[in-house]
């Protein structure tokens, strides 16, 4: 049975900042495109494949989530995969979604970074003609690869500056510093993209590469960055800057265990700008968007007003011009006060 709370966060107007396109890529979708490109999955039947999903840290996880990548070849197979994940959350009321993209992932494999870029570019439009649904693309470096790599794929990017709103980092943190991109993300900026990086949960040296992606990179946005909480003058910092947190409760589950929403309570008691995000859904197990909420409300003990401002936060940070962002805001207050 549905609860009210469970109803009113369906019928909540969000906005996802943190999600990572291969991350949505169902066990479905994975076994239609491996048959569809000729490509062995290593499995006979789609439960089979969804039950090899078991990890239990990042490192872990990684391995797993990079072996869905191979299935995907053509430029259709990017616009089925994004048009899938927008599909799925416009019935969440997601009104608007930044994605994630690591093209890497492709472009070492022999798929050309053009190939990826107009098939995701076509999923966006299909999807908002279809649904109403905005959306956006930021590209992720992997972090594991060379700096020489991403330097590549940002020359690739470049001429797509229309297509892709920000530049992100992503994967094993571990020994791959956001100082190792400090030259990238300097001509990222200059070249008119947002910037965002992930600073992963509990990674050694958390505090100083929050403090590099704070002073040295100057983000526009933290993705995760947990941590933080352990440092009130990095805290302080952020809020002088009014940066935003793109937190993934399913991922902080991940890393500690299960009921670890004390990030979420604690980045509001300390007056945080953060929003909720899937993550990678797909292979976390959860209802995306609405899933994501309802768990977190029920663990972090939040209120409608809680999830309202959550929501504020997210259309706030998005990057989209004013007049796309007053408009989501003025659903948000209207749906707020017909639900009051």
């Amino acid at each position: 049975m549905t609860t009210e709370m469970e109803r009113f966060i369906h019928g909540l107007p969000k906005a996802e900042l943190h999600v990572h396109l291969e991350g949505t890529l169902e066990a479905e979708m994975r076994f239609a495109l491996a048959e569809r490109n000729g490509v062995d999955t290593g499995f006979d039947t789609i439960e089979a494949l969804r039950e090899s999903y078991v990890f239990h840290d990042l490192p872990s996880f990684l391995q797993v989530f990079y072996d869905g990548a191979f299935v995907m070849l053509k430029a259709q197979d990017f616009s089925d995969l994004c048009y899938a994940y927008l599909e799925r959350v416009a019935a969440q009321n997601v009104l608007y979604s930044e994605m994630f993209f690591d093209p890497q992932q492709h472009t070492d494999r022999g798929v050309p970074f053009e190939v990826v870029i107009e098939g995701l570019t076509d999923g966006r439009k299909r999807a908002e003609d279809a649904f109403g649904i905005k959306s956006a693309l930021i590209l992720c470096f992997v972090r594991e690869r060379s700096a020489d790599s991403a330097m590549q794929t940002l020359e690739w990017a470049i001429p797509h500056r229309d297509r892709i709103v920000g530049l992100g980092l992503d994967s094993d943190e571990n020994g791959n510093p956001p100082s190792k991109f400090a030259d990238h993300f300097a001509r990222a900026r200059a070249e008119g993209f947002h910037l965002t990086m992930h600073c992963d949960l509990d990674i050694p040296g958390t505090h100083e590469h929050i403090r590099q992606v704070i002073e040295d990179i100057e983000v526009d946005r933290i993705d995760h960055g947990a941590n933080i909480l352990e440092r009130p003058d990095l805290i302080e910092k952020t809020k002088a800057r009014n940066l935003h947190f793109t937190i993934c409760p399913t991922a902080n589950t991940m890393i500690r265990g299960p009921h670890e929403q004390d990030v979420v309570r604690r980045s509001m008691e300390h007056g945080l700008h953060f929003s909720l995000n899937s993550d990678d859904p797909a292979y976390f197990g959860r209802d995306y968007m609405n899933g994501t909420f309802e768990i977190t409300q029920a663990e972090a003990g939040l209120t409608r007003n809680d999830l309202i401002t959550v929501s504020r936060h997210a259309f706030e940070a998005a990057w989209v011009d004013a007049d796309l962002r007053n408009g989501f805001l003025r659903e948000l207050d209207a749906y707020a006060s017909a639900t009051a």
